[in-house]
């Protein structure tokens, strides 16, 4: 976006409210009347021919840009994972225990990752795994849904639960 001087175009059309007469005009006369109003002549769109430009406060037009960045990127959605890890072998009570933070997760709004992770020889109870991801998953239905069923990737089996979003 080109500022004032930095217009090269002979002829400029003026758009905005602060413009009696809309239309084009030679770049000396917009310069002119951008300065007797103590603002800036601003090119909207310089592919057109010739140039669209309007007269407006330049700095007050940039922090008003930021400031719409600034709420919308306010406005957006953090998505924050939280991970629990498992073995193929976990007793009753770790896996309760487990169990009950996930649920503190999914109550805040967090997306939870459960694994498990198979060490050395340990693969060969993937099924196992499987089988405590799945009941992992049935336990937290209330609180959370399974975005994806367990996959196995390498020497790990992992499962992604979405909170379920509240009705307003």
């Amino acid at each position: 976006m080109r500022i004032n001087r930095e217009i090269s175009a002979p002829q400029v059309r003026l758009v905005g409210d602060n413009i009696a007469e809309q239309g084009i005009y030679p770049i000396s006369q917009a310069m002119k009347m951008a300065d007797e109003q103590g603002l800036d002549l601003v090119e909207i769109t310089a592919k057109s021919d010739p140039p669209v430009c309007r007269i407006i406060d330049y700095q007050k037009y940039l922090y008003q840009q930021k400031k719409k960045a600034k709420e919308m990127k306010s406005n957006s959605a953090k998505i924050v994972i939280k991970e629990i890890r498992f073995g193929p072998n976990t007793d009753e009570h770790d896996f309760q225990f487990k169990l009950k933070h996930a649920m503190e997760f999914l109550q805040e709004g967090s997306k939870v990752k459960a694994s498990v992770f198979f060490k050395g020889r340990s693969i060969i109870y993937s099924e196992q795994g499987e089988k405590l991801l799945l009941r992992f998953a049935v336990e937290l239905e209330e609180y959370g849904r399974a975005e994806q069923m367990p996959k196995l990737e390498g020497k790990r089996m992992i499962m992604m639960i979405a909170p379920i979003s509240k009705k307003k």
